[in-house]
């Protein structure tokens, strides 16, 4: 019978890193510049230049990567920055898609 001392435990060194999603912001005719940047700074932790430079692409391109997150994070995110869309009347969209 093998004692405590020699049982080997046998775990591997890999940690497998979570899947990644891309968190994309859509354009719309209403939702104001100042709330996208808000949202960007509050929710997404960007900073005040970085905030302004894709509400920019957003704005003219119609669509942008703000984040990539794993999926949990990206959904409470989401989640978070369309309830303050609609909080304040705002038919923000965003979306989620693999990375």
């Amino acid at each position: 019978m093998p004692t405590q001392s020699s049982v080997k435990d046998h775990t591997s060194g890999k940690v497998k890193e979570p899947e990644q999603y891309n968190v994309i912001m859509l354009n719309d005719d209403f939702t104001t510049m100042e709330f996208v940047v808000e949202v960007l700074t509050d929710i997404f932790h960007k900073d005040p230049l970085t905030a302004e430079t894709l509400m920019m692409k957003v704005h003219k391109s119609g669509r942008a990567v703000v984040g990539k997150y794993p999926y949990d994070i990206a959904a409470t995110r989401v989640k978070k920055a369309l309830s303050r869309a609609r909080e304040q009347g705002f038919p923000f969209r965003m979306t989620i898609e693999e990375a």
